[in-house]
């Protein structure tokens, strides 16, 4: 009615009330993967069954590297590695770990890539699901995440209970709850 007395289109959107919505991610607490590695790196240089097996933890681009100079003590630094994020409370479903490789000082390599982010067959499978509750609310992907919007603040939480229960492969969290 506002809109109406000043000659302005009543759907610009800025009388209507935004919708509470929320977000679908796959983040990974990247301080807390810091600590673990820290830690794991700590414990390799302390533990005698490691001692001259020059085994090392170190960070790239794409993920964690573990060296050494034997397959079973890499396999073993891995291990610690995902003791200390387990400890760290990071979900191992964040990690993808590719298979051993020889290196040239006739040792092994295994790269430990971290996954962030959802992507597009997880997602359709969430915004499937969520549309099988036939409640009144809307799924939509953005890139890396899927965003839930619904008028109701009940079936918003119901999507949620929805998703912490589906058993994607991939660690999920809802955040970003706006009222």
């Amino acid at each position: 009615m506002f809109a109406r007395n000043f000659g302005e289109s009543a759907d610009i959107g800025i009388f209507r009330e935004a919708m509470p919505s929320f977000d679908i991610v796959s983040k990974v607490q990247w301080n807390e993967v810091d600590n673990a590695l820290n830690q794991a790196q700590k414990e390799i240089a302390q533990r005698f069954d490691f001692k001259d097996t020059e085994t090392e933890l170190e960070k790239n681009d794409a993920g964690i590297v573990v060296r050494s100079s034997s397959l079973d003590r890499a396999r073993a630094g891995l291990t610690v590695l995902q003791e200390k994020l387990i400890k760290r409370k990071v979900s191992l479903k964040f990690l993808h770990v590719d298979d051993p490789k020889p290196t040239a000082k006739g040792g092994s390599r295994i790269q430990v890539n971290i996954k962030e982010g959802i992507e597009a067959d997880p997602a359709r499978k969430i915004v499937t699901a969520i549309k099988e509750l036939k409640l009144k609310v809307q799924a939509a992907i953005q890139e890396a995440q899927v965003r839930v919007t619904g008028k109701n603040r009940d079936d918003l939480q119901k999507v949620i209970a929805l998703v912490r229960n589906l058993d994607l492969g991939i660690e999920i969290s809802a955040g970003n709850f706006r009222d």
